[in-house]
């Protein structure tokens, strides 16, 4: 008996220890996995940008969080593409939680800042003043880290090279890319909400004009069928004669 309970308490002592071990390991592979999860995947990139076509509908408003490594430049810009009377309603808020761009209703708009402190970015699409039509919006993103060039160049200089000119060239390069991708942003949104008038104003016509012909086949036939009536003669009439 007491070696059977001796075996039972190395047993217990046994299984506790490991229910330990494997609380302890599944703690820090979560806490690994936490960590990991909050470090986007593009924050060492030194440059990001996102071009985004989103659905708002009727009385709603949608709010979207993008991350901005601190010292990094974040610009964004919207423009409705197509929807009810082609304006909504448009907002930023910095990591701080403070609203930098207010509430506008119109149909375009952009913010920009320079340097960010870091954090997550709200862009907020507001639709609640429209209780009928949804709208189609065009967001644009851009987050560039402009030191990146500084740090590459610091690499450069521990090599004893001078490339203070050719690193000065590459970051004028960078900025006039930026420059350059934002006004094509802008050219796209154009061209989007040009197309989305084409299709609608196709769509009008080719609804206006086959209702208008519908509309001349009912009243030809039915002035053929008046006039035919006017010429029928009955054929069970009686002559006097």
């Amino acid at each position: 008996m007491r070696l059977t309970w001796q075996r039972r308490e190395d047993g217990l002592s046994i299984y506790l220890l490991l229910t330990i071990c494997f609380i302890l390991c599944g703690y820090l592979i979560d806490t690994s996995c936490g960590q990991e999860a909050q470090q986007p995947w593009y924050e060492n990139l030194p440059a990001v940008a996102m071009d985004y076509k989103v659905h708002i509908d009727a009385g709603k408003e949608d709010c979207y969080h993008q991350y901005v490594q601190a010292g990094a430049t974040f610009y964004v810009s919207f423009s409705v593409v197509r929807g009810g009377d082609g304006m909504a309603g448009f907002a930023v808020r910095n990591p701080g939680g403070e609203i930098v761009k207010p509430y506008q209703w119109q149909a375009t708009a952009d913010y920009t800042d320079q340097v960010s402190p870091g954090g997550y970015y709200s862009v907020c699409i507001d639709n609640q003043f429209s209780r009928f039509a949804g709208k189609l919006v065009n967001i644009y993103i851009t987050v560039v880290k402009y030191d990146a060039w500084d740090k590459y160049a610091k690499e450069i200089e521990q090599l004893q090279l001078n490339m203070q000119n050719f690193t000065a060239t590459i970051g004028t390069v960078e900025r006039n890319i930026n420059d350059m991708l934002g006004y094509q942003a802008h050219s796209r949104h154009r061209e989007a909400r040009d197309y989305a008038l084409l299709l609608d104003n196709n769509s009008y016509i080719q609804t206006f004009s086959v209702s208008q012909i519908v509309v001349i086949l009912i009243t030809c036939s039915i002035q053929v069928f008046f006039v035919r009536k006017l010429f029928d003669v009955k054929s069970n009439s009686k002559s006097r004669i």
